[in-house]
C-alpha cells in the first residue's frame, strides 16, 4: 500500500515537472518575442529620430537617441556600408581625354608583354544585346529593385567589336589565352582558337557524353540549355556511340566544372603561370577573384602579373591594378586597336566556326528543343515558338534570373 502511494505521488511530482517545464519554456519563448518586438521598436523609433536635422530634434528625441546610442551606432554603420555599395554599384566613365591616355598606357603594356592573358565578363556581350547581371541594367540588378527582365533570344546574339579585337590580337601573337566567365559562345564563333581559350562555366551550344572515355562533345546550333538547372544538366538527347544521355557544359553556382573541354581549366592555369600581363576586360571579377591558380597567388607580389582592368564599375581587385579604364569594352578595345595599328576584322557569320563544329541533330531529335536555330543565311534561318515571355531564355541564364530573385532575411 505505501509503494502504491510512494509511486503515485513521483508521478505526480514528475507531472508537475514536466507541466513547469513547458510553462518556463513557454516563458522564455514569449519573452525572446517581446524583446524582438521592443527592440524593432526602438530601432523604428531611432531611425525616424536620425531622418530629422539636428536642429529640428525635440529634447525628448535627443534624449532617446542618447538612451539608444547602440542602436544609433548600428544604424550609422548600416547607412555607411549602404553608401560603399551603392559607390561601387555607380558606373564611372573616364572622359575621352583621359580614356585615350589610359588606352595609350595599355597599348604600351600590350607591346612589352611577353605573355599576356584576357579575362573576359558579361560586359563584353553587352553590345550583342546580351544583359550582365551587376549592371545598372543587369539581369539581378533590375530584379533585386522589383523591375521585369525583357525577354532575350541568346542565340541570336554574334559576337561584338571586342570579340573581334581578342581574336585579332590572338593572330597577331600578341594575347596567348582568353579566359571566360561568359557562357554565350561568342568567343568560339569569332574565330578564335579553342586551345587558345578556356570557358570556364560552359557553353550553351555545347552539350557532352559524359560516359565515354573522353568525353564527346557535340557542337549545336542552338541553345542547349532549355531544359537544364543547377545539378540537372541532361539535355533529353542521346549519345550516338553509346546511348547515354547528353548533358550540358554549364557550371551554375554552387558547381565545381570538371569537365576538360569546353572549361580547359588546364591551359587557364598554365597562361596564369606563365602570364606577365592580365587584361581583365567586363568583368566584376566577384567570381574570379575567387579562383587563386588565376592570379599567381603563389609567387611574391613583386613577381605577379602586371593587373590592367577595363570596367565600368568597381571591382574587388582594383587596388592591386596597374591601370583602371572606366570605359565600355568596345570603346576601350577600338582605341586600343588604333594605337597597336590592327585592323579589326568585321564578324563574318558566313565564316563563323560554328556550322563547321556542328553536329547534325538525327531525324528523331527535330523537336527536342524550342530554341531559334542559327543559320549561315537569312533565307534558311530556322525559327521556333519561344515560350516563357518575359523571362531570359536559356537554362544557363535562367540560374542568374533565380538568383537574382532570391530574397535576403531582413535584419532588425
Amino acid at each position: 500500500m505505501f509503494h502504491l502511494q510512494f509511486m503515485s505521488l513521483r508521478m505526480e511530482n514528475e507531472s508537475d515537472a514536466g507541466v513547469s517545464a513547458r510553462a518556463q519554456r513557454k516563458a522564455q519563448d514569449k519573452a525572446k518575442i517581446l524583446q524582438r518586438e521592443n527592440q524593432r521598436k526602438i530601432f523604428k523609433l531611432v531611425a525616424k529620430i536620425l531622418k530629422k536635422q539636428e536642429s529640428e530634434r525635440t529634447q525628448e528625441e535627443s534624449a532617446d537617441l542618447l538612451q539608444h546610442r547602440d542602436t544609433v551606432q548600428e544604424l550609422s554603420s548600416r547607412q555607411v556600408r549602404r553608401n560603399v555599395l551603392k559607390r561601387k554599384q555607380e558606373e564611372v566613365f573616364d572622359d575621352s581625354e583621359e580614356l585615350r591616355f589610359k588606352v595609350g598606357q595599355l597599348a604600351e603594356g600590350v607591346r612589352q608583354a611577353q605573355h599576356l592573358v584576357i579575362y573576359t565578363g558579361a560586359g563584353i556581350s553587352t553590345s550583342a544585346s546580351i544583359p550582365d547581371y551587376r549592371g545598372p541594367n543587369g539581369v539581378w540588378t533590375l530584379l533585386q529593385k522589383g523591375q521585369p527582365v525583357s525577354s532575350s533570344d541568346l542565340s541570336e546574339a554574334e559576337p561584338t567589336l571586342t570579340h573581334m579585337c581578342i581574336r585579332m590580337l590572338h593572330k597577331e601573337k600578341m594575347v596567348q589565352h582568353v579566359v571566360s566567365q561568359n557562357c554565350d559562345g561568342l568567343h568560339l564563333r569569332s574565330g578564335l582558337p579553342r586551345h587558345a581559350l578556356s570557358e570556364l562555366h560552359g557553353n550553351m551550344f555545347i552539350e557532352v557524353c559524359t560516359s565515354c572515355s573522353p568525353a564527346r562533345e557535340y557542337v549545336r546550333l542552338f541553345d542547349v540549355t532549355e531544359r537544364t538547372a543547377r545539378h540537372r544538366h541532361g539535355t533529353g538527347r542521346r549519345c550516338v556511340h553509346c546511348g547515354a544521355e547528353l548533358g550540358d557544359t554549364i557550371v551554375h553556382f554552387g558547381e565545381r566544372g570538371t569537365l576538360e573541354h569546353p572549361l580547359n581549366w588546364r591551359g587557364a592555369s598554365e597562361a596564369a603561370e606563365r602570364a606577365d600581363v592580365i587584361l581583365c576586360l567586363g568583368s566584376s571579377l566577384k567570381v574570379l577573384k575567387k579562383y587563386s591558380c588565376l592570379w599567381s597567388m603563389n609567387k611574391p607580389a613583386n613577381r605577379r602579373p602586371k593587373l590592367y582592368i577595363v570596367n565600368l564599375q568597381w571591382t574587388p581587385k582594383d587596388d592591386l591594378a596597374t591601370l583602371k579604364i572606366h570605359g565600355k569594352c568596345d570603346d576601350v578595345m577600338r582605341v586600343l586597336m588604333e594605337d597597336l595599328n590592327i585592323q579589326i576584322p568585321a564578324y563574318n557569320k558566313m565564316e563563323d566556326p560554328i556550322f563547321s563544329l556542328a553536329t547534325p541533330l538525327r531525324l528523331e531529335e527535330e523537336d527536342s528543343h524550342s530554341r531559334k536555330v542559327i543559320a549561315q543565311s537569312a533565307g534558311s534561318e530556322g525559327s521556333r515558338e519561344q515560350t516563357g515571355g518575359g523571362a531570359v531564355h536559356g537554362g544557363w541564364f535562367g540560374k542568374g534570373y533565380s538568383k537574382g530573385r532570391t530574397k535576403k532575411k531582413k535584419k532588425v
